[in-house]
Order: C-alpha cells, then structure tokens, then sequence
C-alpha cells in the first residue's frame, strides 16, 4: 500500500503495526533501497514500513510487500519524529528502524529470523537491544564516486572503543551499564563529522510502549533501554552495517575532495555474514547459542 504523508499511514494503515516485528526505514536518497528492504524482509520483519520520496520507483515484488509513505524525508529530525509516531500507534510491538544502505546482522541471522532472537531477548528480560552502526565503503572511489558498493565492500577490523557516558544529572559521574562507542569511519574522519554525531550506537531495536520517546541522539527517554545489558550478565547485541558515513563524507563539499580514499591498513572485505562481524568483536551473542 501507498500512503501520502504519515497520518494517512497511521489513519488507514495502522492495522499493519499488529503484525511484527515491525521494521521502519528512511530512504534518504535512492540508493540500495531495494536491496536494504529485501534484506529485512529476508531476516524475518513481518512489517515493513518505507518513508521515501515520492520519485522514488520500487519493483512490483517489493511494492506488495512494503507500507509505503511518501513524504518529505530531508526535513530535519523526519525519522525520530515518525518513530515516535509509530511508537505511539504500536504499543507493545518490537520495532527497528534504519536509513536505507544500512543492513541489520544479529548473531547467527543466516538461520535463525529476527523474531527468534527479540523472543529470546525477551525472555531475558530485555526491551531494547544495543546495536553498533559499523561503516561500510566501496574499495574504489575512483570506481564508486558514492562509496556504495556491495560486492567491494571493506569495513574496518579495528580502531573501535567506549567512553563512560557522564550522567549530567549525577555530576557526571558515569551512567550503570552505559557506554558511548566511537570508531569507524566517523573517528578516522571526524574533522568534518560534528562532535554530536560522532557516536557509534544506537537502540535499533526496541520495545514500543505508551510515552517512550526516541531522542536525536539515538537513546531512549527511558535510561533502562540504553544499557548494553541487564546487571546479571551480558546481553545479544547486533549491528547496522551502513554506508551511510561513506556516502554522506563523499557527497558533502566539504569533505569529499580530502578524501581519495577511505581503504586504510586494517580495511577488511565485508563477507555479509554474522560470523565475521562475531569474530571482529563488533556483535555478541550473549547467552544465545
């Protein structure tokens, strides 16, 4: 279905919402849409709900089996604004959302669906899940002025770390189980990322629930859904491999012409398995085996 603007989704589309896990992605521009929605719907979201420009052209095949809502999707805060809708529309469902050229890999993800792992993560008593937004960029930029290539991708096998994140209401001493994660391509770049996004994580995947509210800076209004893990032992966590970074840094005046390249000595080819980003140390599985 086809929807003109988000009220008209949420005024005649919302019975979509009952049936979850829900995925909700943006397309900023019109690159990989396909393949990002094909990919969720192949790990298991039942629902999926596209924010997209309207000139935006999707295949038969996908035109069924996504919402789809037109709409302006450069307006500032678009996606926190519509989560938030969403969140209040679907109490009690599993929602993710993304950009699109962004991917969701959770351990074990090529046998085992999306709805088996938030099962099992709620079995732990848990209502959102860490995720860390590892970039993704094409090996030649010469080839890929863009820097989206999904069969040249290269990520980086290291330079990843955490920061205690500072309760302002508490002195600044260091929030329970919280941490800010930096790394990628936003750290060996960040002279031309602002300081505010220069953070990794992200609550991809959450609980909906009356009054939670999605921040700008990818946490919750609600403390507990930002920690990593529940106090008693570590928790699943996944990650949202993305271009994002490398199209935004290639694509902004400012940057793009001190940027040749983004291959350093610790690039590796991406093999789009769970396994490696497993063995990289960039997901955990905690007590799913």
């Amino acid at each position: 279905m086809t929807y003109e603007g988000l009220e008209a989704f949420l005024d005649r589309g919302k019975a979509a919402l009952a049936n979850g896990p829900v995925a909700v992605i943006m397309a900023e521009d019109l690159v990989e849409v396909d393949t990002t929605i094909r990919h969720h719907l192949n790990i298991g979201f039942r629902t999926l709900v596209l924010l997209a420009p309207a000139e935006l052209e999707l295949t038969d095949d996908l035109a069924a089996r996504v919402e789809r809502v037109n709409m302006d999707v450069h307006r500032e805060g678009v996606l926190v604004q519509a989560v938030n809708r969403v969140i209040d529309a679907a109490p009690g469902q599993w929602l993710y959302y993304c950009y699109n050229a962004e991917y969701l890999f959770y351990p074990f993800c090529e046998s085992r669906t999306v709805g088996e792992m938030l099962a099992f993560h709620a079995e732990e008593r848990r209502d959102a899940m860490l995720t860390y937004v590892i970039d993704l960029y094409a090996s030649d930029l010469g080839t890929f002025p863009n820097a989206v290539s999904l069969e040249t991708a290269l990520l980086d096998r290291s330079g990843y770390y955490a920061l205690a994140r500072p309760d302002p209401d508490n002195h600044d001493h260091p929030k329970e189980r919280q941490l800010d994660f930096f790394g990628g391509l936003r750290w060996r770049f960040e002279e031309h990322v602002p300081e505010d996004r220069r953070k990794i994580d992200r609550i991809s995947l959450f609980r909906a629930r009356p009054g939670l509210r999605l921040r700008p800076n990818h946490t919750f209004n609600d403390e507990e859904y930002n920690t990593y893990a529940c106090p008693w032992h570590h928790n699943l966590t996944a990650a949202v491999c993305s271009f994002r970074t490398a199209k935004a840094l290639k694509l902004n005046p400012g940057s793009t012409f001190d940027i040749p390249s983004f291959r350093w000595h610790n690039s590796v080819e991406f093999d789009w398995t769970s396994r490696q980003l497993l063995d990289l140390g960039l997901m955990e599985p905690g007590q799913w085996v």
